[in-house]
């Protein structure tokens, strides 16, 4: 573990407001990512996809990052490239089997996928098996400045070092990762899309993380595609509505769709909230979105 470093957060251009001010990088407490499930949720491992890496180069990285070599997991296709890229967020739980293979099937769909583990200084996801205590001690203690730059630094490495083309970025979120998508829209200016499966758009502010998604909608840069379920106990299809109108009207463009009979989680096919369906129906609307607006 590297020595603790006091990083001052700098002003991230494009989401005015994102800078709480010095924030402490204590260095990596997660070196490597997790090998299998998460052991905070339930789980139906039985009906879990596994894509396999035929055609693709798929495996753990490390990413350079501001203080030290950050765990990560890359899948691209084979051959020189260079080859899109998106970024993918994981939800609250890491970088396990599920956002791995989530890699590997963008990598099949031909994209240079890249999931960091932006959690890896403020705990170790792999031991952790109670949702409120992920919550309380690690998702809460992220800076946004933190995990914004992180992103920051794995898109340049994804350009130097992964075959990825700078020229054509993406980024993909799921749960808290969808909030994330949200917010890196805002904040990065040259991004091409985002897709965020339902992050939510509210929530509480505090001094590291002072805006919402919500906060936010009007600053986006890029098209963003919502994917959301109408029985999503935990985001009001209202609050959506809204984020995508206050975008609207200024100007930018938000993609809603809204899923039925889908809960939260209904893309995570390792959960008994996994709707096969309404999964399948957003993945194939996400890759289209992606390329029609140039992360292709």
């Amino acid at each position: 573990m590297t020595g603790e470093n006091d990083v001052r957060g700098s002003t991230l251009g494009g989401l005015e407001g994102l800078d709480p001010g010095p924030f402490s990088r204590r260095g990596f407490v997660m070196t490597s990512l997790i090998t299998g499930l998460t052991l905070a949720t339930a789980r139906v491992e039985a009906q879990a996809i596994t894509t396999d890496a035929e055609g693709i180069e798929a495996g753990e990285v490390k990413i350079p990052a501001a203080d030290g070599p950050m765990p990560g997991y890359r899948a691209v296709p084979t051959g020189a490239g260079p080859f899109p890229i998106v970024l993918v967020v994981e939800e609250i739980f890491g970088v396990h089997d599920y956002i791995k293979d989530i890699c590997r099937r963008l990598a099949k769909a031909g994209y240079c996928a890249v999931a960091p583990e932006l959690y890896a200084r403020q705990g170790d996801l792999s031991t952790m098996t109670d949702v409120k205590t992920i919550i309380a001690e690690v998702i809460s203690k992220t800076p946004d400045a933190q995990w914004i730059a992180d992103l920051d630094a794995t898109a340049a490495w994804a350009a130097s070092a992964a075959k990825g083309d700078p020229g054509r970025l993406g980024v993909m979120g799921w749960c808290r990762g969808g909030r994330a998508a949200w917010l890196y829209d805002a904040h990065r200016t040259d991004l091409k899309a985002a897709v965020a499966w339902y992050g939510p758009l509210g929530g509480e502010r505090s001094a590291i993380q002072p805006r919402t998604a919500g906060d936010v909608a009007a600053e986006i840069h890029a098209p963003l595609l919502a994917l959301y379920g109408a029985a999503d106990a935990g985001i009001p299809v209202a609050s959506v509505e809204e984020a995508r109108d206050k975008a609207r009207a200024a100007g930018k463009t938000v993609e809603l769709v809204v899923f039925p009979e889908a809960p939260h989680g209904f893309h995570a096919d390792y959960r008994p909230s996994y709707r096969k369906e309404a999964a399948a129906d957003g993945w194939a609307r996400a890759l289209a979105f992606l390329k029609r607006h140039g992360v292709a």
